[in-house]
């Protein structure tokens, strides 16, 4: 996916990971500038963990740090795009801790959203089972349970950020889009 940033400026907040490499590389790519997270952008990826087993931030702490971002930006417009685990969007029993930090992230972009809608789009991209040479994202227990009948790779993860990132998308606030092959859709679910 290729889109035109006419050297808007990126930053990170949060982990770096595979998908985080790639996105910002994509957005080098498209004439991004990164910029580090102190400083004002005009797109914000705010990076959480992406596999059950580790601990997302204290949400309080990424709403205020997205907060802060999003008052900054409200004169001018901007983005904030956060990445989580697609349990935000359908918990996962075997890992109800995961579920819980990821949901509440998921529901603190939706009111950062209303906030600071129209100038400021705040959204966000649900990951399932990503690999690249191992599953970097989600739990491989997912696999058995989505209809695409296979992990997604970094460049599909990749271009739905960039989805949220095109200047020509103007009207999209408050979702999430989950890039799970269809996880999300309850296929067999008995985990």
């Amino acid at each position: 996916m290729d889109i035109e940033l006419a050297g808007a400026t990126v930053a990170l907040d949060g982990e770096t990971n595979p998908i985080v490499d790639a996105v910002l590389a994509a957005l080098r790519a498209c004439d991004g500038t990164i910029v580090e997270a102190t400083q004002p952008a005009d797109i914000l990826l705010i990076s959480n963990p992406l596999r059950p087993g580790t601990t997302a931030q204290d949400p309080r702490f990424l709403h205020a740090d997205a907060r802060k971002a999003a008052v900054a930006m409200a004169e001018r417009g901007g983005r904030i795009v956060f990445l989580v685990s697609a349990v935000a969007g359908m918990p996962m029993r075997r890992h109800p801790r995961f579920s819980m930090e990821n949901a509440s992230i998921l529901a603190g972009m939706r009111t950062l959203a209303m906030e600071f809608g129209p100038k400021v789009l705040v959204n966000a991209v649900g990951f399932g089972a990503i690999e690249d040479t191992t599953i970097i994202s989600g739990d491989k227990a997912m696999l058995s349970h989505t209809p695409v009948g296979r992990a997604g790779s970094i460049e599909e993860a990749v271009a739905a950020v960039l989805f949220f990132c095109d200047p020509m998308n103007t009207y999209t606030t408050g979702q999430m889009l989950g890039v799970d092959g269809g996880w999300m859709a309850g296929y067999g679910r008995n985990f």
